[in-house]
């Protein structure tokens, strides 16, 4: 219980305070001590060079303020102030002397820990700075419940900086934080670590707000305990658009990276001003890292997609299976993608009503940002120009982006109707292809883990067709099927002879005119399309498995962030 006492101010000969008289149960103590106010400065800086350039000086009762003023003159900032003795204050007037000085900080909540909190949380923000505590030893005997809680919740937090200051990247084995929200690839970065035998831990980011309070304490607890060397995320999932949790890596030094399988800018929009001299983003398109370092990440790196083994292993098709064709196509029609970006620009009537013929000039153009064609764009340049914001310049890119992606994508497939396809995909398909007539079959959409795995093997060619909004990058297609022993017959895309030799590992078409002879030239030789399907599977196996690009991933953090 705190005690009651009278506090009253003892003058120098100048007319400042000297000393205070407490008067505790008819006890009287002195707040100055041995060697009064110089005593007291002195103490202060003492203990502020012990802890080293940086700290926090945090005071745990204010004394006669020559402390304050010391460290203030030494340049130390922010100064914590944990006090709440109101009685001692009148007599010091010390809350009325620093009021112009900003960097002197008065904390006095009922709970000492909230107190503690604050100069805590100003440590954390200046890079988990080491909090330097200056403990009064009057403050004590006057309050001992409040003032001890204060001190323990200082060293609570001393304890979790020390906890987090170790040293990253020492052990021939990184560790890894994996921030895990449901999303593709989750499952084969963690299903090739394990084959790696690299440790990680996988946090569960949820589902709802992302750095909130209870969010930050276990990403926090998880870093304490298990020492990660960084974290690891895909496309920026787990993070929170205000960079808290962003903000807080980079505080305790822990690096992130985070691996791009979509277009990294329809996704980075949503975090703009979060780039961190500890991020490293790694995309599946070789085209994005000049967009990627205009955004100010410092470190990027090319990753392209790749295979899981475990689980695309090589099948034999299956006699009489529902699925066998000649030919068969898996993917959305992206009839309701397109519709529902273009309803969102319905407020730009001039801008949506040109985007359809646009996005039939973007898909045959070469330029590959739906941003620069769209700001070259006679019909639509000056429209979206004029466009208010960020959110709806974005809307407008996508919009072209997946309207282009459906109509190549529309036309890809017609080329498949004379050999009475397997379709994998939504019901709009059926509307697509009402007028085809007969001989094609559509299926429901099938589970990338469960079902395609299964479903490529039983037919004799695979039609692949890239999504535009990655115009020179390949997609997971080229890899999984020829994995599982299918055949797959893919658009040229520009990165793919960084992967595969063109012709002698994989067959490319130009444009979608050229599938109907070509779907026919290799449904006549089987033994080419063994060959060509052997030779891919050999580089697949050699080359672009999860386990080689999260190998390449580590190698490239340490890189950049070892010692």
């Amino acid at each position: 219980m705190p005690s009651d006492y009278a506090a009253t101010a003892l003058y120098a000969p100048d007319g400042s305070v000297a000393d205070v008289r407490l008067t505790v149960a008819g006890k009287v103590r002195h707040l100055a001590g041995r060697g009064g106010a110089a005593a007291e400065g002195g103490r202060a800086l003492a203990a502020a060079a012990a802890a080293g350039p940086g700290c926090l000086p945090v005071f745990v009762g204010a004394g006669l303020g020559a402390g304050i003023a010391a460290v203030r003159g030494a340049g130390y900032a922010p100064v914590f102030v944990l006090d709440r003795e109101t009685a001692i204050d009148a007599a010091t007037g010390l809350r009325a002397r620093f009021a112009d000085d900003p960097a002197v900080r008065f904390c006095d909540d009922p709970d000492p820990l909230a107190a503690a909190a604050r100069a805590a949380d100003a440590a954390r923000s200046a890079g988990f700075a080491r909090l330097c505590p200056i403990v009064h030893p009057a403050y004590p005997r006057l309050d001992p419940g409040w003032y001890a809680g204060a001190t323990a919740g200082i060293a609570r937090y001393e304890a979790l900086r020390q906890q987090l200051g170790y040293r990253r990247f020492t052990a021939e084995s990184h560790r890894v934080l994996i921030l895990r929200r449901p999303y593709f690839l989750y499952r084969e970065i963690e299903a090739a670590l394990t084959r790696l035998g690299v440790p990680f831990l996988t946090l569960d980011m949820g589902q709802g707000e992302r750095g909130e309070s209870a969010t930050v304490e276990a990403l926090l607890a998880a870093v304490a305990r298990f020492r990660p060397d960084f974290a690891l995320t895909v496309n920026h999932l787990g993070l929170d658009r205000q960079g808290r949790l962003a903000g807080l890596l980079a505080d305790i030094g822990l690096p992130l990276a985070s691996w791009f399988v979509d277009s990294p800018r329809l996704v980075l929009h949503d975090y703009a001003g979060l780039a961190t001299a500890g991020t490293m983003l790694f995309s599946y398109d070789a085209d994005a890292a000049a967009e990627m370092r205009e955004l100010g990440y410092a470190h990027t790196a090319w990753l392209p997609l790749a295979t899981d083994t475990g689980r695309f292993t090589r099948r034999d098709p299956t006699p009489g299976h529902p699925w066998q064709a000649d030919v068969s196509f898996v993917g959305a029609s992206m009839v309701s993608q397109a519709a529902e970006a273009l309803e969102r620009l319905a407020h730009v009537p001039a801008l949506a009503a040109a985007l359809p013929e646009a996005a039939a000039a973007f898909a045959a153009s070469p330029e590959k940002s739906a941003r620069r064609f769209l700001a070259a764009h006679p019909a639509c340049g000056p429209a979206y120009a004029a466009l208010d914001g960020a959110e709806d310049r974005l809307d407008a890119e996508k919009a072209l982006t997946w309207e282009a992606t459906r109509l190549v994508r529309h036309a890809c497939v017609a080329g498949l109707l004379p050999f009475a396809p397997l379709i994998a995909g939504d019901a709009a398909w059926d509307t697509v292809l009402s007028k085809a007539g007969p001989g094609w079959r559509r299926i429901a959409p099938l589970d990338y883990y469960d079902e395609l795995p299964q479903f490529y093997p039983q037919s004799a060619v695979s039609l692949n067709t890239t999504s535009l909004q990655m115009k020179g990058a390949v997609n997971q297609r080229v890899f999984d099927v020829p994995a599982c022993g299918g055949f797959v017959l893919t658009d040229a895309r520009e990165q793919l002879g960084a992967l595969f030799d063109v012709g002698g590992e994989c067959a490319v078409y130009d444009h979608p005119e050229a599938i109907g002879d070509m779907v026919r030239h290799y449904l006549a030789h089987p033994a080419e399309r063994a060959r060509l399907t052997g030779a891919a599977r050999q580089r697949i196996l050699a080359e672009h498995t999860y386990d080689k690009r999260l190998n390449t991933l580590l190698c490239a953090m340490k890189k950049a962030f070892g010692d």
